[in-house]
């Protein structure tokens, strides 16, 4: 990956994901910046396919969404942008050949840093609110798909997200997905996590 003409594009700990950063163009009215560019994707090693765009908006500090992801042939590339206060955007490698599967990396996504986290595919996303009214965009690579969809429980021990603030609301449905120990889907593979 590395530097884009309109982007500045650094890989994470996570192979084949990545953070990035806005290049400003600045004067006195403030500033416009390139915020996805199909070629300079491609040129860094990531899929720019985009098939749709969500909005989410979240009313208190220490909502928690996620961990959700696709099965194949569903899987899903996500950009998650935070255009108004601020999250800490977290995404798990769920590739059972990866050497960092089961790994996590955070980072703070937000208004006022303008940056943007590429999730690949096979990997779990998730977020928490550091503000209120906290609102990103999610550009995405295949449309939602109900019966593709799993999650991740958000505090399972085995994955251990340090979350920088408490966790104040979770939906019902994340809170009870399955922790990988009882979970059939990653029952082969946990033992090289331990």
């Amino acid at each position: 990956m590395g530097d884009a003409e309109g982007m500045d594009i650094h890989p994470t700990t996570l192979p084949g994901s990545a953070l990035i950063d806005l290049k400003r163009l600045e004067d006195d009215r403030g500033f416009f910046a390139r915020a996805f560019c199909e070629q300079e994707f491609t040129e860094a090693g990531l899929d720019p396919t985009i098939t749709q765009c969500n909005l989410s908006y979240n009313h208190g500090t220490g909502t928690l969404r996620g961990f959700h992801y696709q099965l194949e042939p569903n899987s899903e590339v996500k950009v998650i942008r935070c255009v108004r206060g601020a999250i800490f955007d977290v995404i798990v490698d769920l590739r059972p050949e990866s050497d960092t599967y089961l790994q996590w990396f955070g980072a703070e996504l937000s208004q006022d840093n303008y940056k943007a986290m590429y999730v690949p595919r096979n990997f779990a996303h998730a977020y928490l609110t550091l503000t209120p009214d906290a609102t990103t965009i999610y550009q995405v690579s295949t449309p939602y798909t109900p019966g593709a969809e799993r999650g991740l429980r958000w505090n399972d021990p085995t994955i251990g997200v340090e979350w920088p603030i408490e966790v104040a609301t979770v939906s019902d449905k994340d809170a009870n997905w399955p922790l990988l120990a009882d979970n059939p889907d990653f029952a082969d593979t946990l033992t090289r996590t331990r």
